[in-house]
């Protein structure tokens, strides 16, 4: 394994001290992979007091298996809403109508895995019913921004060929704005209901659930004809957790308790172009 840290707070003090907290450091030097991310190699195991300190001084750590590298992936999978953008959409076109506390309590609890994704989107939607869709262009010309480092993100994984996924619980009709923006390379969200210019408070089709994203994760994989280790999921809440479990590696992008707790890795402190440090070598 190797031991990434990276984070806008991390200075050169910091890496004398991780040197110290490493039980089997051998006079290795930390090798710098961006301006405020480096990786020390050859370590045997997780120590709790790599954990502590870094937790403490607010810097994002990762102990990296050690084939988990650029060149060895071939595609990401990553979730839309608080992930590749900074919004959940559905809270901000509830926010239009005055319903953005009702419905954000449910998106929380969702994320949280306190109720059944599928379930907590039908809940969500029905209270939408009778918008009119001019708030959905609303939400992508006032509100709709991408989280810092993602098109540095994307752009690296085209210089790599690793092919990209976006599967997410939210709606296409921003999905594809989201792809248009980035350039990535396929997409999977839900549609909503429209009829006469107005939402009808329904989802058509099947639901872009928790076990929906781990299989459009599984089919792609298998397309490309990549071993489960060449995939890596990026989430950030409770409805990403088996399409995590179904990668190589799961990176949890500034998630919920329960999603770090499961992930592989984790940024909290970082933009997504700290998963391009995440797995440079």
């Amino acid at each position: 394994m190797r031991l990434v840290v990276q984070g806008p707070s991390i200075r050169n003090q910091h890496l004398v001290t991780l040197t110290h907290l490493v039980p089997s450091y051998r006079g290795e030097q930390f090798t710098q992979v961006g301006e405020h991310a480096y990786y020390l190699p050859n370590q045997q195991e997780v120590t709790q007091q790599v954990v502590e300190f870094c937790t403490a001084e607010k810097i994002d750590y990762a102990y990296v298996q050690n084939q988990h590298t650029l060149n060895n992936i071939g595609l990401v999978v990553m979730d839309m809403d608080s992930t590749l953008i900074s919004i959940e959409c559905i809270d901000e076109i509830a926010d239009l109508c005055g319903l953005k506390p009702q419905v954000a309590e449910i998106t929380e609890s969702a994320m949280r895995g306190e109720i059944e994704f599928a379930e907590s989107l039908r809940r969500r939607v029905k209270l939408l019913t009778g918008l009119d869709e001019s708030a959905l262009q609303r939400v992508i010309d006032e509100r709709l921004q991408l989280n810092p480092g993602a098109l540095e993100w994307i752009a690296c994984c085209k210089q790599h060929n690793i092919k990209t996924l976006l599967v997410s619980g939210g709606f296409d009709f921003f999905a594809e704005r989201v792809q248009a923006m980035t350039g990535i390379d396929h997409v999977r969200a839900n549609s909503l209901e429209i009829i006469d210019g107005k939402l009808t408070g329904h989802v058509l089709g099947n639901i872009v659930d928790a076990q929906v994203k781990a299989d459009a994760l599984t089919q792609l994989g298998q397309q490309l004809g990549l071993k489960q280790d060449q995939i890596i999921a990026v989430g950030d809440g409770a409805n990403d957790l088996k399409m995590m479990a179904a990668a190589g590696a799961g990176v949890a992008y500034h998630a919920k308790p329960i999603v770090q707790e499961q992930a592989s890795y984790a940024l909290n402190h970082s933009g997504l172009d700290g998963l391009i440090h995440l797995f440079t070598t």
